[in-house]
Order: structure tokens, then sequence, then C-alpha cells
């Protein structure tokens, strides 16, 4: 007949945490030795507020002072340009004249996307160079249905005094010359710390 081992609880409750605390993988998971969490406060996140900014964005396509250059030409040359792509070096102004103050560029790029309709993707960066909001920026991408009155796109990021944003843009086009130069007013609701 075998004989039964006895064993106290103390031993027992001992012996498993030997066992799971020499294990290098947890047992209910993986390890992610490279995650922590992080206190909130110390990256000053103390309050989300939202912040509207109104500029206007100047896209000029022609002249020696171009700040829109198409890198990609369209497919073919009738509307609504499909494939054709810019980068942008697009001056934000306060006011809707070319030499109201400038308070940031906009940076990226946008392609034609649309194949009956003029519809745009954006890519670009709202990078301020003016007061306390120098050297941030926020980040814009999304659809731009161009013959819409008004078209809404979302924040999806950004740094320095926008680190964590998020929010929406409402562009609005004030004044399209005959030559392709574009004066588009965009109303900005950011959501950052």
């Amino acid at each position: 007949m075998a004989k039964a081992i006895l064993v106290s609880p103390s031993y027992f409750i001992f012996f498993i945490f030997l066992i799971f605390s020499s294990a290098t993988t947890p047992v209910f998971g993986e390890e992610y030795n490279y995650v922590k969490s992080v206190n909130p406060k110390k990256m000053k996140m103390l309050r989300e507020k939202v912040s509207h900014f109104k500029l206007y964005w100047h896209d000029l396509v022609n002249g020696s002072n171009a700040t829109s250059i198409t890198v990609i030409k369209a497919v073919n040359n009738t509307a609504p340009y499909f494939g054709m792509v810019n980068i942008i070096d697009n001056p934000l102004t306060v006011g809707p004249n070319l030499s109201s103050k400038t308070v940031g560029k906009a940076q990226g790029l946008y392609i034609s996307a649309g194949q009956e309709d003029i519809e745009i993707s954006m890519v670009m960066n709202f990078a301020f160079t003016d007061g306390k909001y120098n050297g941030s920026t926020f980040t814009v991408l999304g659809r731009n249905n161009v013959p819409a009155k008004v078209r809404e796109m979302p924040i999806v990021g950004g740094s320095g005094l926008f680190r964590f944003a998020r929010g929406y843009v409402l562009a609005t086009t004030y004044e399209l010359s005959d030559n392709g130069d574009a004066n588009i007013e965009y109303n900005a609701y950011v959501i950052h710390y």
C-alpha cells in the first residue's frame, strides 16, 4: 500500500509561490516589460480643454511664390484631376487676406482621390509659429469633398501644446481665383491639455 505524505498548508502555499515567482513568463498572459503605466499629472495632463482656431489657408498654385506644387499629374487633364498629388507649405493667417498676420503653416499633401467629383484626401500638419503655440502642431487627416459648402475632417493628433489632441476642422471656401489659387477658412475645434 502506498503511503500518503501529508503536507501542511503553509508548505503548500510556499511551494506554489516558489514555482510562480521563478517563472519568466506570467501564467495568464505575455510579459510586456517595455510598457509601464504613467501618471498623467506628471505629464502635465491636468485638465482637457477645447480651443477654437479660425484660420485662413492659402493654397497658392501659381507664380514664383507657389506654396502648393503638383508632384504627380492627374491621369487625364479633365476635372476632377483624379490621381493628382500636391505637396503643400501653405500660409495660415488670422484674416482672409494673404497680407494678414501669419501664425503658421499647413504642411503636408493632398491627393485627388475622386473619379467623379473633386474629392481629395488631405494629410497635413497645422504647424504654429506664433506666440505660445509656436512649435506646436495638430494633424488633419481626412476626406475633403470640395464641392460641399462645408467640409468636415478629423484632427487625429498633435505635438507640443497639442499632445494627445483630437477634434475636427470645418473647411469653407472663402475665395477661389480663376488661376486655381484657393483661400479656405478653417475653423478648428481642438481638444487638448
